[in-house]
């Protein structure tokens, strides 16, 4: 990558991250194209190089999010696949901070913007292909029962999460995100690995 592209790159990320850190503190709907270039330190003109609408920053987080499903890919076929859900079900929430407010507030976005909402879909639909292969190789290793079907375990996997983490910031106080993470990967993975009771 030369250094123009570099640039760019940078330039993209420090806008997307100013974005978050607003949405994170303000809420998606009261944060301004003009609040984030104030704090991205960048003009109008260049945020609309990058992003159409406010909105289209989220498509950022949607790259983000695919780079780890195919890490966690990765991480199974090379090792088991066991270790390599637990950290995806760490890294997938990671961009929401150990923020309630910033879970809230993606989460309005998402059930109030269709256009939000169609990309968020799509994202999650890539992703669960990319889960799929991870539970293929669980079966193939016989970590997971011969019955499960791997895309509807996916499927399942990405209910968890999201139900986890809009659990978490109903809780008062709100509890240690790592650890709420882990009891609910724990329950996940008891359900999906234990064996069907033989009937007699």
């Amino acid at each position: 990558m030369g250094r123009r592209e570099r640039r760019s790159c940078e330039t993209r990320e420090r806008i997307f991250r100013a974005a978050m850190n607003l949405f994170r503190d303000h809420g998606f709907h009261k944060t301004t194209v003009a609040n984030i270039t104030e704090a991205a330190d960048v003009g109008k003109g260049t945020f609309f190089n990058y992003f159409r609408t406010k909105e289209h920053v989220l498509l950022v987080l949607g790259e983000i999010q695919l780079a780890k499903y195919d890490r966690a890919l990765r991480m199974a076929q090379d090792g088991d696949a066991r270790s390599a859900l637990h950290w995806l079900y760490h890294a997938l929430p990671a961009e929401a901070g150990s923020s309630p407010d910033m879970v809230r507030s993606l989460v309005t976005v998402f059930m109030t913007s269709e256009e939000v909402r169609a990309f968020l879909s799509a994202g999650l639909a890539r992703g669960r292909a990319k889960l799929a292969e991870v539970f293929e190789a669980a079966l193939r290793r016989d970590e997971i029962p011969a019955h499960h079907k791997p895309a509807a375990v996916a499927f399942r996997f990405q209910q968890s999460i999201f139900g986890s983490m809009v659990l978490w910031t109903l809780q008062t106080p709100v509890p240690s995100m790592e650890k709420w993470l882990d009891s609910g990967f724990d329950f996940f993975w008891a359900g999906v690995s234990a064996q069907p009771e033989v009937k007699k």
